[in-house]
């Protein structure tokens, strides 16, 4: 078949998928943003990035944007069938920023598959969940509808979708489900492993090595929407308890998710001068974001990995924490509760209870008695469902090649 993916960050989710379909003898195109700089596995051609849209209104924002998104992507794939002569039998996009919106103008026969990644709710997921943070109102939640806009068209054009968890593909109203597919994108885990001679060296010079009491934490921002305030607030009982403890927190300091504050503060700076000399920063060690294998390293050697989210998307942070065969305190929260279950591969506590969190922690520090019983429970969980070999990419490829009708 002739595939084409499209991703304005490409290979996003597919880094795993678009190879192994080239490999089977498909003709694999992506398009993708001008302005993305990531390595490609496949031939890649590219669509004029977006400017600004201007919109007077609030409310139509959203959609303006990711269907400005939409007609550049589309006119991309207009050029890539006039100019090129290329018209697929399947295209696969992710629904989140708009891309696919166009397509079926272009090539109206060609079946078409969405990465269906999450529907924003106005109840029950994270809208409302932190009240301090993100206080909840009519307004908040008038947004939160209009924002689903083109998620929802997405998904109905769509010939198929495809969720990595069981959280995010219910997070879709029941008229939507079903065409969704749960398959996780899939973890190596024979790149992702158990490692007792993984060292990290820090900025400072510092190095970490495996039998050291390290706390790991990992964001692709330290913001809320992940419990950095949270964690954050727990610290200092945690350092007074274990002196030997180094605290490494992993992420940027900008906003992925949410907002920022309106201060124009960011959540470090926020939480330190709340805490104040309550927190040893001798001890706590903010790396920014850490290359792959820097970062791989840290998971590996941590006696203990904290993982805390709203309702909403599962970080890939967690079921690499898990493979790793990793100690980990995480939230109790929906979807973390699709992976760990307290006490068989990990432990849980409740979001917003922060002596809970620093007890938790302190144990796991301080040497569970059931930590390699833990340890090995968790990675037996991404083993027996989500590893990339045996489970995820299989599966991908059903998927794939049964929309397009070769089985």
């Amino acid at each position: 078949m002739k595939i084409l993916f499209v991703h304005q960050n490409f290979p996003g989710q597919f880094p795993h998928l678009a190879p192994a379909l080239a490999r089977r003898g498909h003709q694999v195109v992506a398009l993708t943003d001008e302005k993305n700089d990531r390595p490609s596995p496949v031939r890649t051609v590219r669509y004029k990035a977006p400017e600004p849209v201007k919109t007077t209104g609030v409310l139509g924002r959203t959609y303006s944007e990711h269907a400005e998104r939409g007609l550049l992507a589309a006119r991309g794939a207009r050029a890539l069938r006039d100019r090129h002569g290329f018209s697929p039998d399947v295209i696969i996009g992710h629904t989140g920023w708009g891309e696919t919106l166009f397509l079926r103008e272009i090539w109206p026969d060609a079946r078409l598959l969405v990465y269906a990644e999450l529907m924003y709710r106005t109840r029950g997921h994270d809208v409302g969940f932190d009240p301090e943070i993100h206080p909840d109102s009519d307004e908040g939640r008038f947004m939160t509808v209009a924002r689903s806009a083109h998620l929802i068209q997405g998904i109905v054009q769509a010939d198929a979708a495809i969720a990595p968890t069981r959280y995010q593909a219910d997070s879709f109203p029941p008229e939507l489900r079903g065409k969704i597919t749960v398959i996780h994108d899939g973890i190596d885990t024979t790149r992702v492993c158990p490692d007792a001679g993984a060292r990290l060296t820090l900025p400072s010079g510092q190095q970490l090595q495996g039998g050291d009491e390290v706390l790991s934490f990992v964001s692709r921002s330290l913001e809320p929407y992940r419990g950095f305030h949270v964690l954050m607030r727990a610290l200092p009982a945690v350092l007074a308890a274990r002196p030997q403890a180094q605290v490494v927190l992993v992420g940027g300091e900008g906003v992925s998710y949410g907002s920022a504050p309106r201060d124009g503060r960011g959540w470090k700076q926020i939480m330190l001068e709340e805490l104040g000399d309550r927190l040893d920063l001798s001890r706590v060690h903010f790396v920014g974001r850490l290359p792959y294998a820097e970062y791989l390293s840290l998971i590996q050697l941590a006696r203990v990995h904290c993982y805390l989210t709203y309702p909403f998307v599962l970080s890939w942070s967690l079921t690499e924490a898990l493979a790793a065969g990793g100690y980990v305190v995480a939230s109790d929260t929906a979807p973390v509760r699709e992976l760990i279950q307290d006490g068989r591969n990990g432990r849980l506590v409740p979001f917003f209870d922060v002596a809970a969190l620093s007890a938790a922690l302190i144990r796991g520090l301080q040497g569970d008695p059931d930590a390699a019983r833990l340890r090995d429970a968790a990675r037996q969980t991404i083993l027996d469902g989500y590893d990339l070999a045996r489970h995820s990419l299989p599966r991908q490829i059903e998927w794939v090649e049964s929309a397009g009708g070769m089985r």
